[in-house]
């Protein structure tokens, strides 16, 4: 909130002068969306803005009559319950009509509970429904607390892996879920009222998952939906687990992590931190989130992220939203321009790839993952990608081979993070040197024929954002199937330190 009834949400700074600006159509819904959920009233520094907060909620209340418009749709309701509930317990003095509005919500939302979209939104359906049970009294609040907590009964055990990630396979939206499980225990702390005891153990394991996916910087990486400043840092769940008396006390076991149920695979060697994507796009009857980025991968060195996925910065039903889904904005193999999973809609998957993990192993010199995805058996000759990583203390080799048969064109993407500079040095080698100081970091080299040629382009950490890079295209061609192609990203000759 910039100021008295302005705000900027995804990058987009606006303003509600009437009525109207509550459900305006000059603004894209998740702009809206943000509007309604008063996310503001809990912000760290949200206390110097109350005044403006507690108009924020008398306009709110005087001009979005009960179900009409974009505010009083499920989701936004969810989390503006929530977000109310929060500010009101910490002492503030509530708004003219807000208990009652806040009654008036919960009716409503009760009647229409997210089934048939689930996922996340059926999860803070249900949390904002135990919320209002917590705050209020009486038979009423008492039937929406158990609605609510049946319904995290049933989904926390359902949309939970057994590795502890979320079911959406987005690092971004597994930390939503993370700070909504952690929300429920305080609000039962807050009441004096007690909670599940399998809720502490199971934020362990979603904890312990965070810790192994994030980059050295301390963030997440970009796979499926994900950008920066949606949910909270990693780290500021990690202190708020801390101060609930639910933190993570292990650290990330081991070189190599195998996260199987939700597909990914941390390896981690010298200065290097590699995450590889080799599951599933998601749950099957909920791929909206999903992006065709299967057996893409994000690389580390000394802290500074190099390899990086193209990100995510519009949910809008447009060419950007298509191209961040895609598999050529992810550092992978496409075929004949398809992608890996079949991408539709802004939510949509049709026929998605199937990956398996066929080798991982931690060697005394060199750790190795090998998984093959049939997402590609849809196109003539029946073709499948198997990509092989091999990193050890000095380099990342990575081997590609598309079996099937028939000819086909093959490209290979690698995007490099904006801090990086890529130069071609010869027809099958690029220098990668850093943005600021122009010193050599690493060096890629290309073994696979074709063509090997840098291009402009985009990375979207987050919403409403893009920023330059670069990306190295390994363009083979139209070539006959099976085909081999391998590159290495070797650091052995830094000169200097990252």
């Amino acid at each position: 909130m910039t100021g008295s009834m302005e705000f900027c949400f995804l990058g987009e700074t606006g303003r509600v002068d009437n009525a109207e600006d509550w459900n305006s159509s000059g603004r894209a819904k998740l702009w809206l969306y943000n509007l309604h959920y008063f996310a503001d009233l809990n912000a760290e520094d949200g206390g110097s803005r109350n005044q403006w907060h507690t108009e924020y909620i008398r306009r709110w209340i005087a001009e979005n009559p009960p179900g009409e418009g974009v505010g009083w749709e499920p989701y936004p309701t969810s989390l503006r319950m929530v977000n109310w509930i929060k500010w009101a317990v910490q002492g503030n003095s509530p708004a003219g009509g807000m208990a009652d509005s806040l009654a008036v919500q919960a009716k409503w939302l009760e009647k229409r509970l997210e089934y048939h979209l689930l996922g996340n939104h059926l999860l803070a359906n249900a949390k904002a429904l135990v919320a209002g049970g917590l705050f209020f009294r009486g038979d009423e609040a008492r039937r929406w607390y158990k609605t609510g907590m049946n319904l995290l009964e049933s989904q926390l055990r359902e949309q939970v892996l057994e590795d502890g990630g979320h079911f959406e396979r987005s690092p971004m939206y597994h930390l939503i879920v993370l700070e909504d499980l952690l929300d429920l225990i305080n609000f039962h702390q807050v009441y004096g009222v007690s909670w599940p005891a399998w809720w502490a153990a199971l934020a362990e394991k979603m904890l312990g998952w965070s810790r192994a996916m994030r980059h050295p910087d301390g963030g997440i990486p970009f796979f499926n939906d994900a950008a920066f400043g949606i949910a909270p840092e990693p780290g500021e769940v990690d202190e708020y687990a801390a101060r609930l008396g639910t933190g993570c006390h292990q650290g990330i076991e081991g070189r190599v992590v195998h996260m199987e149920q939700s597909g990914y695979v941390r390896l981690e060697r010298g200065p290097a931190v590699l995450l590889a994507d080799v599951g599933s796009v998601g749950p099957d009857y909920l791929p909206g989130h999903a992006h065709a980025d299967t057996l893409c991968f994000e690389l580390s060195l000394q802290g500074q992220r190099i390899c990086v996925n193209s990100g995510t910065s519009t949910y809008e039903p447009d060419a950007l939203r298509n191209f961040q889904r895609s598999t050529r904005a992810h550092n992978t193999a496409a075929l004949d321009g398809a992608d890996s999973s079949e991408i539709w809609g802004a939510f949509r998957v049709a026929r998605r790839a199937r990956a398996v993990v066929e080798t991982l192993q931690a060697g005394n010199d060199e750790d190795e993952l090998s998984t093959t995805h049939d997402g590609y058996r849809r196109l003539p000759g029946r073709p499948e990608h198997r990509r092989t990583w091999r990193l050890n203390s000095s380099g990342l080799r990575i081997d590609d081979e598309i079996a099937g048969a028939g000819v086909h064109l093959v490209e290979i993407f690698l995007h490099f993070h904006p801090g990086i500079v890529a130069e071609t040095d010869g027809d099958d080698r690029i220098k990668l040197l850093d943005n600021e100081t122009g010193g050599f970091l690493v060096e890629v080299r290309w073994n696979g024929g074709g063509e090997m040629y840098l291009e402009d382009g985009f990375w979207y950490p987050e919403f409403g954002k893009s920023v330059l890079n670069q990306c190295c295209i390994f363009r083979l061609g139209a070539v006959e199937l099976p085909v081999k192609a391998s590159f290495v990203i070797d650091w052995t000759e830094t000169e200097v330190k990252l």
